[in-house]
């Protein structure tokens, strides 16, 4: 098999957990990886319940913890055993678009360090990458946390990958993918890519969901406007097929597709690139 098609046939469906869901679940391919993502609006309890109903439905059900949601450490020992209790194998750490953080964390690393203090039962942890760059940190800080995160993944013997952030620019992916290799970061990566959406779907999703620094590169190459919502749709092959050439060379593992709850439309591009890439 391709490793192309490999990476599609394993890619992960991200979903948001809002009533435009309901109608979508029923096409999220059996068995499949789904991702929930975690925000200020609908706070952590709605990814709870949304991870735990598509688990007990067979999916792979990895949530987003969001640190900025998480009060303190009693708080993260009850996350630590609604993992365990769940069986869930994976969960996905990101620091959060709350503006200000409910607790004690501000960011990843103090709720990772405290997170692998308490019986989890899970295979795998994930973290965030922005080779696009943060839309308010400095780069020398999101550096620092990524390295700090990977170290503390090794230190307590747990495997970890990192998946980025939507980035349209293949160019700038592949230097940051480069120089985080370069600098020791080892962990594998996942490449964050938008579903099947149009463009003006993905404008206004991408803002309300705190994408800003990918939207504003967008909105500001029309080029690369041009070349992923030509004529016909934008496919997300447009963007995995070129990097799929690079992925052994710089440790890409997954896709993580970014439905916008397209999940129909993002199913049917997947069964369709399947067959043409046989």
């Amino acid at each position: 098999m391709s490793t192309q098609r490999q990476l599609i046939a394993d890619a992960r469906f991200e979903v948001i957990p809002m009533k435009n869901l309901e109608p979508q679940i029923e096409h999220i391919p059996a068995q499949a990886s789904v991702s929930v993502t975690c925000s200020p609006a609908k706070g952590l309890q709605a990814t709870l319940d949304l991870t735990a109903r598509l688990a007990d439905l067979g999916f792979v059900a990895v949530p987003h913890l969001s640190a900025r949601l998480v009060e303190d450490d009693v708080a993260v020992k009850k996350l630590a055993e609604f993992c365990r209790t769940h069986g869930l194998q994976e969960v996905f750490l990101v620091a959060g678009d709350s503006p200000h953080a409910v607790g004690n964390y501000e960011g990843v690393v103090d709720l990772l360090r405290d997170f692998l203090g308490h019986d989890h039962g899970l295979s795998r942890i994930g973290i965030t990458a922005y080779p696009d760059g943060h839309a308010f940190l400095d780069p020398a800080v999101v550096r620092e946390a990524l390295h700090a995160k990977q170290a503390l993944l090794a230190e307590a013997g747990v495997a970890g990958y990192a998946s980025t952030q939507m980035c349209f620019d293949l160019s700038q992916w592949q230097a940051w993918a480069t120089a985080e290799r370069a600098a020791g970061f080892t962990l594998p990566l996942h490449l964050g890519v938008p579903g099947v959406i149009d463009r003006t779907k993905l404008f206004t999703m991408g803002m309300r969901l705190g994408i800003g620094n990918s939207m504003r590169f967008v909105k500001k190459n029309g080029g690369a406007l041009s070349r992923l919502f030509r004529p016909g749709g934008y496919d997300p092959s447009k963007l995995i097929a070129p990097l799929s050439k690079q992925a052994d060379a710089l440790g890409i593992e997954g896709i993580h597709l970014f439905t916008f709850n397209n999940v129909q439309a993002t199913a049917q591009w997947q069964r369709r690139s399947l067959e043409r890439l046989r």
